[in-house]
């Protein structure tokens, strides 16, 4: 059985975690994600609440026509007092915060919000409950934060240093998770899969301007 980890398209907002809808790159980045797991036979997908996850799964679903489930569970860490910042003004404001996070040695939650180990702690029984539906490929529409938390926890990294990996997830890149049966556990199999963008550089972090 295996899970399509995908961050949501580029939404219409830089400002931290704000509730907003794709721009018009996020839907050309999430027809490509649909494209190229077209083949794969996608049997359901599922998604954040959040609306730029939500719209992500619809524009990709368009390929596959297949059931939507949304979980909020699977939102992104609350980043708590910096939502709706810039990353400017974050910089500033939790300048002594992020020092300290920075050195990975503890996992902090942010001023007000969440650690790693509570994004673990409400997606993990999701995801190891999509197991269970007889679903062999399924969709999972969310976010950089808890794609990288779970990476790391199925693989065991400290959830102290989930940061360390993919600094900048790319918008509707692709994370495989495949399930040991034998063993009860997830394997990674990939890590931000951007090949279906790579050929438009508008669409990828480095292309954004807006």
């Amino acid at each position: 059985m295996k899970l399509y980890l995908i961050r949501h398209g580029r939404q219409n907002s830089r400002l931290c975690n704000v509730n907003v809808d794709l721009c018009e790159e996020g839907y050309r980045q999430a027809a490509l994600l649909g494209e190229r797991l077209f083949p794969k036979k996608i049997q359901a997908v599922y998604s954040s609440d959040l609306l730029r996850a939500v719209e992500t799964a619809q524009a990709a679903n368009l390929y596959w026509n297949v059931e939507h489930t949304i979980c909020p569970e699977l939102r992104e860490i609350d980043f708590g007092e910096m939502e709706g910042l810039s990353d400017e003004e974050i910089a500033v404001k939790f300048a002594d915060f992020k020092k300290e996070q920075a050195k990975m040695e503890t996992d902090l939650a942010y001023p007000g919000g969440e650690c790693a180990a509570d994004v673990v702690k409400r997606a993990d029984p999701v995801l190891k409950g999509l197991v269970k539906t007889g679903y062999e490929r399924i969709a999972v529409v969310t976010h950089g934060g808890l794609i990288r938390v779970m990476a790391a926890y199925y693989t065991g990294i400290p959830l102290s240093r989930f940061r360390i990996l993919g600094k900048d997830l790319e918008n509707c890149s692709i994370t495989e998770l495949q399930w040991d049966e034998k063993n009860e556990r997830f394997t990674l199999e990939c890590f931000n899969d951007h090949a279906h963008l790579d050929k438009y550089p508008e669409l990828l972090r480095s292309g954004w301007k807006g």
